[in-house]
C-alpha cells in the first residue's frame, strides 16, 4: 500500500512538475489568465519538482525490489 502511495505521489510530482515547466516556458497558456504563463521561474520550479518525482519514485522502485 505504502508503494502504491509512494508511486502516485512521485508521478504526480513529475505530471505537476512538467505542466509548470511548460507553462512557464508559454508552451501550455492555459488558463490564459495563470499567473505563471511565461515567467521563467516557474521553469526552475517545475524541473526541480519533476527531479524530485522522479527520485522518489526511483526510490520506492528500489525499496520494491528489497522488500
Amino acid at each position: 500500500m505504502w508503494r502504491t502511495i509512494g508511486y502516485v505521489v512521485g508521478l504526480l510530482m513529475i505530471l505537476s512538475g512538467l505542466i509548470w515547466v511548460a507553462q512557464g516556458s508559454g508552451y501550455f497558456p492555459y488558463p490564459s489568465s495563470s499567473f505563471m504563463i511565461n515567467q521563467s521561474i516557474w521553469i526552475l520550479w517545475g524541473s526541480i519538482t519533476a527531479a524530485a518525482g522522479l527520485a522518489v519514485t526511483i526510490i520506492v522502485s528500489r525499496l520494491r525490489r528489497r522488500g
